[in-house]
């Protein structure tokens, strides 16, 4: 019996749903089934017969009577796919097959949000990407509609809704113009699932410095450094003050604290001082002229 039930899983080609089975019947089978839903298979004639039904990851054994129909409870089949039905009844077999496709309402989302942080005031800095699955976690790939919402602690929520396309959906947004966590979340019908995306303070933007002299030093120190948003850049962020003067160049690199970066050098007259962050630069001061 085995041997000759896995010849026919091995070797039919199945092209209907109806098909010749154990004294002269036929079994007829539904077309599709909705993952996890009841469903029944009737088959004509008369005596015993075993019913095979195997699909991926699936296989079910039914011993039935020819003549009446087999009922499947709810939860009997559940991963979408291809199935093949086989009836064996003495030396008599009749087989076919079955479509099981993702349930209709949508139970889980996988969403995925990134960056997980990134600087403010980035266009379409922040992607998500929705994949849509019923309570069985097969893929959803009938089109459903998706709603993307950005919401920042405070200010404007930016808002998008697209259309699945095989069981996927994905949005693009702008990092808001404030540093702090937002909230990205995705929604199919009744179904949301929400990520956190912390917006930090961009580059130094309008950097600026002034200097006093003190004794034979000059102190120099830069306004607060904030980014173009108006951020406060966060301590530790690295500042350059550069003196130049008769040929000669020194460097100091100042990590800002509290908001600021202080540095003393020496009060040379006609030396000229630069101010840089990163790539961002700030004024210049040329000193006793």
């Amino acid at each position: 019996m085995r041997s000759r039930l896995a010849c026919l899983l091995g070797g039919l080609t199945l092209a209907t749903v109806q098909m010749a089975c154990a004294e002269g019947g036929s079994m007829d089978l539904p077309t599709t089934v909705e993952a996890g839903n009841a469903f029944s298979i009737q088959c004509t004639g008369s005596g015993k017969a075993v019913l095979y039904i195997v699909g991926p990851g699936q296989a079910l054994r039914r011993d039935v009577e020819l003549g009446g129909t087999t009922s499947f409870p709810a939860g009997s089949l559940y991963n979408a796919g291809h199935y093949l039905v086989v009836l064996v009844a003495g030396p008599s077999t009749g087989s076919g097959s079955l479509n099981v496709v993702p349930a209709s309402q949508p139970a889980d989302l996988s969403f995925l949000a990134r960056p997980s942080r990134l600087p403010v005031g980035l266009h379409d800095g922040i992607s998500g990407t929705v994949y849509v699955f019923d309570a069985y976690r097969n893929l959803i790939t009938t089109p459903a509609s998706v709603s993307f919402e950005l919401s920042p602690p405070s200010g404007a929520v930016q808002q998008r809704t697209m259309v699945t396309h095989d069981g996927a959906a994905w949005t693009e947004m702008d990092s808001t113009a404030k540093e702090g966590v937002d909230t990205f979340k995705a929604q199919v019908d009744r179904v949301s699932s929400t990520r956190v995306v912390e917006q930090v303070p961009g580059d130094p933007c309008g950097l600026r410095m002034a200097a006093r002299q003190s004794g034979p030093y000059l102190e120099v120190q830069t306004d607060p450094v904030r980014d173009c948003s108006g951020n406060a850049v966060p301590d530790g962020t690295i500042v350059t003050f550069t003196e130049n003067y008769g040929g000669a160049q020194s460097t100091v690199d100042v990590p800002l604290k509290h908001g600021i970066a202080q540095v003393e050098m020496p009060a040379y007259n006609g030396a000229r001082i630069s101010v840089a962050s990163g790539v961002v630069l700030g004024n210049e001061i040329q000193w006793g002229r």
